[in-house]
């Protein structure tokens, strides 16, 4: 049998959202309010203590953040390669991107302790004498990197940060939507030359970013592969981010015949590579290094994710994060079809926040150095629980992430879905795999 091709449509029907979605902005306005505050509340009729309600802040800050970053490194590496397959899904990675300019509201409580001194439980370095009296001997390996770790120079960094990513997001959703308008190759030609420096920038701001709040969670502790490692962590999140969003808009009559399975299923390689196969060979590599160098202050950072409940973390992060998804998006088909692409994109998400969780919130004891073998600390710590479902995890990640839906929806309105007059649209609509 044979079957009339597909139509294409772009009248505003199928690329403009207009009121459409005003509803589900709304709710997850709600939602967001009513889990943050509730979250807060916690920790202010106590039944939690403010150190640990900032380090879960941090972890659920750093998640949401990761999202528009890896939009953003998916949209700067289609011009770099100067990729036309992707012209159909390139508005919404530009839109999640685009979010880079106000998420640095997140970093004001975070950035609040530190001026004031309060940081102490969560970054150790900004306390010396806080961390001289409990841990002497971390405190002096710290020493040595307090030209590093110091506060005006972690908030100069902080700022450097922001302000790249706020630009960068901000710039090639302008120049994307300007190109709409004018037609031409102008801007095509100029986002071209964007995509070199912004990659060169972006690798640099989220190294150090990933030094500053999270590595220096442990100041005692340092890799080298840690900058690589949060890498994978932003392409997982802001691919499976990417997927979910065209695939919603689809499925509510949006876009629709625009974005294929072909489509999806490069997608979804993306993902496989970046969020799967990448993040094993980093993870592994770094384990193995530090595990063969068998230096002090280097295994304690794993040592203490592999205490009590944490051992059993490790081992579902290990499984859940690339063992079964390999099994599962390996072939072709689950790639083609939205529903089994659906499921793989919210799988990778959550477990995209719980690597988040596994690297941010453990807490390295200090006398482990004092254990004469391993099994003589696993014993003593057998009792450490990960917390994972504490309600604060919880209220966090949803009112965060549902704050940043409504955000992004207002933006999808106000923008079309596509840009008409893109000179690689025609080869995109018509892109197939071979």
């Amino acid at each position: 049998m044979i079957h009339a091709p597909a139509t294409i449509s772009l009248d505003a029907r199928n690329i403009e959202l207009g009121a459409t979605g005003q509803l589900a902005r709304r709710v997850c306005f709600v939602v967001a309010f009513v889990c943050l505050l509730a979250a807060i509340l916690l920790p202010v009729t106590g039944v939690m203590k403010w150190p640990l309600f900032w380090r879960c802040w941090l972890q659920n800050w750093i998640f949401v953040l990761q999202i528009p970053l890896g939009a953003l490194f998916f949209v700067f590496i289609q011009h770099l390669t100067k990729a036309g397959w992707s012209t159909v899904i390139r508005r919404p990675a530009e839109v999640l991107a685009s979010n880079l300019n106000w998420l640095w509201i997140g970093f004001i409580p975070i950035a609040v302790l530190v001026l004031t001194g309060s940081a102490g439980k969560l970054l150790p370095w900004s306390d010396m004498a806080m961390l001289f009296e409990e841990a002497p001997a971390e405190a002096h390996l710290v020493e040595g990197k307090l030209a590093y770790l110091n506060v005006p120079f972690f908030m100069i960094r902080a700022v450097c940060y922001f302000a790249i990513w706020a630009f960068l997001g901000t710039w090639f959703l302008r120049a994307s939507i300007r190109q709409g308008r004018d037609g031409g190759l102008a801007s095509t030609r100029a986002m071209q030359k964007m995509a070199p420096p912004a990659a060169i920038l972006f690798g640099l701001s989220i190294t150090f970013a990933a030094f500053d709040w999270i590595m220096s969670l442990s100041p005692g502790w340092f890799s080298t592969m840690f900058g690589v490692y949060f890498f994978c962590g932003t392409a997982t999140c802001g691919f499976s981010t990417i997927i979910i969003v065209c695939l919603l808009l689809q499925r509510n009559g949006y876009l629709v015949n625009l974005i294929s399975r072909e489509h999806y299923q490069d997608m979804g390689k993306f993902l496989f590579a970046f969020g799967m196969i990448f993040w094993a060979y980093i993870g592994f590599s770094q384990y193995m290094l530090i595990w063969y160098a068998n230096i002090p202050e280097e295994t304690g950072w794993f040592l203490a994710r592999q205490l009590g409940d944490w051992g059993w973390l490790s081992i579902w992060l290990l499984f859940g994060h690339f063992c079964i998804p390999f099994v599962f998006l390996i072939s072709k088909h689950p790639k083609r079809d939205w529903k089994t692409l659906m499921l793989a994109a919210g799988w990778m998400l959550f477990f995209g926040w719980l690597d988040v969780y596994w690297l941010v919130m453990p807490t390295i004891p200090h006398d482990l150095a004092s254990f004469a073998t391993y099994d003589a600390a696993a014993e003593a710590y057998a009792s450490e629980k990960a917390g994972l479902l504490r309600p604060v995890n919880w209220l966090l990640m949803v009112g965060m992430l549902s704050l940043f839906a409504a955000v992004t929806i207002g933006r999808l309105r106000s923008h079309p879905l596509l840009c008409r007059k893109d000179p690689w649209l025609n080869n995109s609509l018509h892109f197939e795999n071979y």
